[in-house]
């Protein structure tokens, strides 16, 4: 019988679990995880979001001076948002179909593009009805780039860490929101409000330059693109047919409902927040960019947050708490007493906080509930059909504030979480579920 000693033993805490490298640890393990390839298509769909949404603030930034220069009322101003939203359905829809068609980064490129010409082509229009319309064909794009991105990035992500990766990825939407301000602050500061406002639209051209990168440096999931083209049934690859077949019906009308929640109670407040600043609390151009900071500070931190607790707690436990959270942000927010501005400013923190950490596992959620030859077009339909249907909140609200006040009207927003919570109880958790 041998009589060699046993190995020594390993403290629990530094074992590495067979399969695991010892590189899978750490606060940013989640990006080591995704390689290469998968690293250079969270650059794209991080940039490509980033700048989606600075596109998307050049106008409630501008809003006050845009409804100076045309004469406009509460309810038209409002109108240039939701035309904005309710196209976005549209754009959404088509890059989810062309996604499961063409690709992932080649519907990624065709969105930035549209996006950023429409963005520029509004910053010479000569009045009301033509800004509209350039505003809706903006929304075309503008629908179409968070699903397409979140989607090639999910791919590449692994189950573990899928919602912290797509976390991050949301959290590049405070980005371009900070930009935005930042633009706006300097642009407000130095160009005379009926010029201004153009000039703001004219920067929205810098989404061209991320078209390059990602033509050159970004390709879709060798893994997923094999099974996407490799369906058994090739008539339901991008086909909107396919999302409504009975076994997926119900996952459909639900996650439509969802974001229609999460998205009208969001576009509430990133509507019409600068405009309640400005008019009702008496702000400055630069006391606005101040007080923004605050929110899209909280805005950055709930993203990447959110992303964690949604691996942590699951997907739908994760938007349930941020709803309830959001609403009762709102609540608070809207009912500080005059004369108590510097309240507001530290409210601003949370509010940006609870209203982004609920967006964190949209990504992964989404993208989890279809098959690979509907993704695109399941998560493309569903986030901005709901996006549409909750773009009708922020004219809800312009057309409430001629008799509540903005403030009072904004309140309409905390409706939309209740809505979200009550979605979720028609839909499945996901955390875990590999993308087959």
């Amino acid at each position: 019988m041998s009589t060699k000693p046993p190995p020594p033993s390993t403290p629990a805490d530094t074992r590495i679990p067979q399969g695991r490298l010892p590189e899978d640890r750490g606060p940013f393990a989640w990006l080591r995880a995704l390689g290469p390839r998968g690293r250079r298509a969270f650059g794209g769909a991080f940039g490509g979001y980033a700048l989606d949404s600075y596109d998307f603030f050049t106008l409630p930034l501008s809003m006050v001076a845009i409804a100076a220069y045309f004469g406009l009322d509460s309810g038209q101003t409002g109108l240039l948002t939701t035309v904005t939203l309710v196209v976005s359905a549209i754009g959404g829809a088509v890059a989810g179909v062309l996604a499961d068609r063409i690709g992932r980064v080649k519907a990624l490129m065709i969105t930035v593009i549209t996006y950023a010409v429409f963005t520029v082509l509004c910053g010479f229009a000569p009045n009301y009805e033509t800004l509209l319309a350039f505003r809706a064909l903006q929304g075309l794009g503008f629908g179409g780039e968070w699903a397409v991105g979140a989607i090639l990035v999910a791919e590449y992500a692994s189950a573990k860490h899928r919602g912290r990766t797509l976390g991050a990825i949301q959290s590049s939407w405070a980005v371009g929101w900070a930009l935005a301000v930042i633009v706006y602050t300097l642009v407000f500061q130095y160009v005379d409000e009926d010029t201004a406002w153009r000039v703001m639209f004219w920067t929205g051209a810098l989404p061209a330059l991320l078209v390059i990168y990602v033509r050159r440096h970004v390709s879709d999931a060798p893994g997923a693109t094999e099974q996407r083209l490799e369906s058994a049934d090739k008539n339901a690859v991008g086909s909107f047919a396919g999302i409504f077949k009975p076994e997926l019906l119900r996952t459909t009308l639900f996650a439509v409902l969802l974001s229609t929640g999460v998205q009208g109670g969001y576009y509430t407040l990133a509507t019409w927040v600068p405009t309640y600043l400005k008019s009702e609390r008496g702000l400055t151009v630069i006391g606005t960019g101040g007080y923004l900071t605050f929110l899209i500070s909280g805005a950055f931190i709930g993203y990447l947050t959110g992303g964690y607790l949604t691996d942590k707690l699951g997907r739908k436990r994760n938007i349930t708490l941020f709803a309830f959270l959001s609403a009762t942000c709102i609540l608070a927010y809207t009912n500080i007493p005059d004369g108590a501005n510097g309240l507001l400013l530290v409210l601003g923190f949370p509010l940006g906080f609870c209203m982004s950490a609920i967006f964190s596992g949209f990504g992964s959620f989404l993208s989890e509930l279809y098959p690979t030859a509907v993704r695109g077009t399941g998560q493309g339909f569903t986030y901005n059909t709901g996006r549409a249907a909750g773009a009708f909140f922020p004219t809800l609200v312009g057309f409430l504030a001629d008799s509540w006040g903005v403030g009072g009207a904004l309140v309409f927003g905390a409706v939309g979480y209740g809505l979200a919570v009550l979605a979720l109880f028609g839909l499945p958790e996901t955390r875990g579920r590999e993308l087959l």
